[in-house]
């Protein structure tokens, strides 16, 4: 016996709209937090770009008609501010993508305590005052649904070398995405992450030679490394209604690279 499906249909094109929303994006001025602006704002979102280069900020929130600011993400009162501004300019505060997470790289044996503070402060105090603040302002501003995304990284799902002070704050902002979720749902916020895999980046292009993205193509499945565009288009998601049951998840975007036993075999004959 069969029985006849007569459920709703939603309107999945424009669920993926953000018309009328007023998002922050932490780290606007290049690479994925500028590809992160590109694509809120293609899909109608009024978007605060913040950076700690003024003349990177101001450029992308030309190309994107938003508005721009400038501040140290790692400083709670820089934070606050910035966030009061955000406010003050696009009339309230709906959502935020945080981008920052520079990584510091070197063998643990040799990591010293600065180093590893200063991984701490760029990767995840600064997501703690962003997850804090930011809930505040989107509470305050009464919108009634809210959503933070952070980019973490595979490096805080598995491990590499030289990456332990990087791959450990990582992990922590994995765990404060999901702690996040749990408590902010009862606000109507979700947060969740994207956690890229190697990222073309204009750092990372100009620290990387022919020959080590040609070995790095090699050992991911898709034959690539990514773009910032693959990684603003998993944000994009989460910020949407498409995602609107999806809270405390973090998406791997990596081609696949962490599906993939490490061990070269020929398959048998």
């Amino acid at each position: 016996m069969t029985t006849f499906d007569n459920s709703e249909i939603p309107d999945y094109a424009n669920a993926l709209r953000l018309d009328g929303r007023g998002l922050v994006v932490i780290g606007a001025g290049q690479g994925i937090g500028r590809q992160t602006s590109h694509a809120l704002a293609a899909a109608g979102a009024k978007v605060f770009c913040i950076d700690n280069d003024a003349e990177r900020a101001e450029a992308v929130a030309r190309e994107v008609g938003g508005v721009a600011a400038v501040g140290d993400a790692t400083k709670r009162d820089d934070m606050q501010r910035l966030f009061d501004e955000a406010k003050t300019a696009l009339g309230r505060v709906d959502g935020l993508a945080d981008i920052i997470g520079l990584p510091i790289y070197g063998p643990l044996l040799d990591l010293d305590d600065a180093a590893w503070d200063r991984q701490q402060d760029l990767t995840l105090r600064q997501a703690y005052y962003a997850a804090q603040i930011g809930a505040r302002a989107i509470i305050e501003g009464g919108g009634g649904v809210g959503s933070m995304v952070f980019v973490t990284s595979v490096s805080g799902l598995t491990s590499a070398p030289h990456h332990a002070g990087y791959g450990a704050a990582k992990a922590g902002l994995t765990s404060l995405v999901k702690s996040a979720a749990n408590e902010f749902a009862r606000y109507k916020i979700r947060v969740n992450a994207v956690a890229p895999g190697l990222t073309w980046t204009p750092r990372v292009s100009a620290g990387m030679d022919p020959d080590n993205r040609a070995q790095a193509e090699r050992s991911v499945p898709l034959r690539r490394v990514g773009q910032p565009s693959d990684i603003a288009s998993g944000i994009l998601f989460f910020m949407s209604s498409l995602a609107s049951y999806v809270t405390g998840q973090t998406l791997v975007v990596d081609g696949g690279a962490t599906a993939t036993f490490p061990l070269a075999m020929r398959p048998p004959r």
